[in-house]
């Protein structure tokens, strides 16, 4: 045992050792903190942290320097609600993570934990990191239970699991009503239900005790974290009727942390939702209703949820999560501030996930997830130039760059060649 930890110990130093001290030197740097925009700024990156950021800083010798003039600089994207890791493609023959049918360890679905069915080989991780995702939070779209189960963040690097059982998820809409005999009317009363029969259970519920309940015994031991606040509970709702369902919810269950999910409709109960501190995560490109839920659609949702004074975060529930940064844009373009619209990918989600101490912005002691844009990244004219997770510069490639160069060269070859592509 002796030897062991000796050896573990030696591989931990040996890695510190060798991680690479990196300086960024001269970019415009959006901090996400008090410290805001700092231009011409240098940031001293060591073993996989940011050491210092400031401007006129004496860079060390065992520093690489990476000059980033006239670069625009942000933390790592983070993706507030995605099913990243969790799907390859939607429509497969085989096993998709996102979707659970009636399982036997539990009977409302809280119990579920993607945490163990993160694929970090998936291709659509390196499709959203070379766009500057470098973190997200996944989660199961598709079940067959009252709740989705616990979600998780993962890194977008080696190592993906940043934080299990980080959140849970229901659906109090038409698609949840529907799961739940058709109708709120039993939706809310299985609802309140589970969450009343696992406050109602003192300690943990051991295998020999004898257990009749609506929920699971795993079920219950998940509820317990969302009643206490320790897990926040994920609430996707449209329809106007039903977000003052979620904000009524919040007024009878004050130490549960409630997130509005989706929320095409907010924007009509925005000042309800700030007055009681509730976030939202959005996709803010619905403008045209999918449904009888969202026939308030519109473009200036995430701008009007600003204005009252309502955290927005930006999540499509989608393992295509690398378009974030596009419809930040186009929200901007529509009224949401700059700051917000970076805000709604970085230090908002991560607050909403109780990982602001971690990810989501560039400040001494957080994880290094940076990335280097070539201009405003919020613009599909520019784009992601260097993308580091935890301090490590990735390589700027994925399936898509591999497609594009492998076109791009098939186009200048001589005509007299065969068209077809030839494996190197």
């Amino acid at each position: 045992m002796k030897l062991m930890l000796s050896l573990l110990a030696s591989a931990v130093i040996s890695t510190s050792v060798w991680a690479e001290n990196i300086a960024i030197i001269g970019g415009k740097v959006h901090t996400m903190t008090q410290l805001g925009t700092m231009e011409k700024a240098t940031i001293l990156i060591k073993d996989g942290k940011i050491a210092q950021i400031d401007r006129d800083l004496r860079v060390p010798d065992n520093y690489r320097k990476i000059d980033a003039s006239g670069k625009v600089i942000t933390p790592g994207f983070v993706g507030a609600l995605t099913t990243l890791g969790l799907v390859e493609v939607s429509m497969s023959a085989g096993v998709v993570d996102s979707s659970v049918k009636k399982a036997g360890v539990t009977k409302t679905g809280a119990a579920l934990d993607v945490s163990y069915a993160l694929n970090p080989d998936s291709s659509l991780v390196k499709i959203s990191r070379v766009e500057g995702i470098t973190s997200a939070a996944t989660a199961i779209s598709s079940v067959d239970t009252l709740f989705y189960g616990q979600g998780a963040v993962m890194s977008l690097g080696d190592d993906p699991l940043l934080k299990a059982h980080a959140f849970m998820k229901v659906d109090v809409g038409s698609d949840g009503a529907e799961g739940e005999g058709g109708s709120r009317a039993a939706l809310w009363v299985a609802l309140e239900t589970a969450l009343e029969e696992a406050a109602s259970v003192e300690g943990k519920l051991n295998a020999q005790d004898d257990w009749h309940g609506m929920n699971s015994r795993a079920d219950v031991a998940a509820l317990k974290k969302v009643l206490s606040g320790k897990m926040p509970l994920f609430m996707q709702a449209d329809r106007a009727a039903d977000i003052r369902q979620v904000i009524a919810f919040k007024k009878r269950h004050p130490d549960i942390k409630v997130v509005l999910v989706h929320g095409v409709e907010a924007w009509r109960v925005a000042k309800q939702l700030a007055a009681n501190n509730i976030p939202v995560i959005i996709d803010p490109e619905f403008n045209l209703p999918g449904g009888f839920d969202q026939l308030g659609a519109t473009l200036a949702n995430a701008a009007r949820l600003e204005k009252a004074g309502v955290m927005v975060a930006i999540g499509m529930d989608t393992h295509n999560i690398r378009l974030a940064a596009q419809h930040a844009g186009n929200a901007v373009a529509n009224g949401l501030s700059h700051e917000a619209g970076l805000a709604s990918l970085t230090s908002a989600p991560a607050k909403i996930l109780g990982m602001q101490d971690t990810i989501g912005s560039i400040s001494q002691g957080k994880r290094a997830d940076i990335v280097i844009w070539s201009g405003d990244p919020l613009e599909v004219t520019q784009a992601a130039e260097q993308v580091f997770v935890n301090g490590e510069p990735i390589k700027m490639e994925s399936r898509q760059t591999k497609l594009r160069d492998r076109y791009l060269s098939s186009q200048k070859a001589s005509h007299s060649q065969p068209t077809q592509y030839l494996r190197p």
